[in-house]
């Protein structure tokens, strides 16, 4: 499964109309140097006049299916392209006519098609903006609540959220009502005052099990409480077969999934962390020592 999918994200599919047929070439010779698998759709000629649309959903149905994980498509201006693309719900198209927004598109909207126009800017020029659209990583954070609410999600999933939830605070209670944006099911572990002990040490948890999990089943946003004790979350994935799983931290998707062993097949997502001043993020611990600084 892992193969298949680092497969998925390294492949990049390519369509033009007839305006956009040298310029996709030159942009297959890029992708290429830059370590990317291609398929391009055509056309391969431009002596034959084509319909824009008709090369936009075939890339946009490709990436809705999740067969590639990227998509660039060209026409005269892009502007069509982009139009068509975003008909499909997994398509985000970003229309790129500079490297700065090439990077924007990126950083802040997760955008993973790029649409081009042949007509507006030189073709080194819009080599550049390839690369630089190529090297821009999604910028997660803050940008992570908003994407997420433009995103589909399936009203049947099993969304599953872990913790310890000591002292709730406006931090929890934004982290939960984001895990249930998402439909369905929210499931939230809380661990087991045992375990609390072996990860914070004497004192903690301040509430023990069963208060903890009475506040939060009163929170409209929840639909289930459970008590684990395993420190292993590979089992707790196995018991509640989560299709999402949502964390608060400051680790990118991709290295929650890494560090908690999470099966490529359930979504992963990170909710940013939350902040009550600059530089000082919502804590129990530091409630904590408030109280005790009284």
């Amino acid at each position: 499964m892992a193969t298949t999918q680092n497969a998925v994200e390294h492949l990049v599919v390519l369509g033009s109309d007839h305006n956009g047929v040298a310029l996709k070439s030159d942009v297959k010779h890029l992708l290429h140097r830059l370590g990317k698998s291609v398929i391009d759709l055509g056309p391969f000629t431009d002596a034959k006049k084509v319909d824009y649309c008709d090369y936009a959903n075939a890339v946009g149905q490709i990436i809705e299916n999740g067969e590639a994980g990227w998509g660039v498509l060209i026409c005269g201006t892009g502007v069509g392209m982009s139009m068509v693309a975003n008909r499909f719900q997994h398509v985000r198209a970003a229309l790129v006519h500079s490297v700065a927004i090439a990077r924007k598109s990126r950083e802040h909207n997760d955008a993973n098609v790029l649409c081009l126009g042949a007509w507006v800017n030189s073709d080194p020029d819009n080599l550049s903006i390839v690369d630089a659209w190529f090297d821009e990583p999604f910028g997660q954070g803050r940008h992570v609540r908003r994407l997420e609410k433009i995103s589909p999600h399936r009203p049947a999933s099993i969304v599953l959220t872990n913790g310890i939830f000591d002292i709730v605070h406006t931090g929890h209670i934004e982290l939960l009502q984001f895990a249930k944006s998402f439909g369905g099911r929210l499931i939230v572990a809380i661990n087991s005052d045992e375990s609390t002990r072996r990860l914070k040490g004497e004192g903690r948890p301040v509430n023990n099990e069963h208060d903890r999990k009475a506040v939060l089943e009163s929170l409209d946003c929840v639909d289930e409480v459970i008590i684990f004790d395993d420190p292993n979350p590979q089992r707790l994935m196995e018991t509640v077969q989560p299709d999402v799983v949502v964390k608060g931290a400051e680790w990118s998707a991709a290295e929650v999934r890494r560090r908690d062993s999470i099966p490529d097949h359930i979504e992963v997502k990170v909710f940013p962390l939350v902040f009550e001043s600059p530089g000082k993020k919502y804590s129990t611990s530091s409630i904590i020592e408030r109280v005790h600084s009284l």
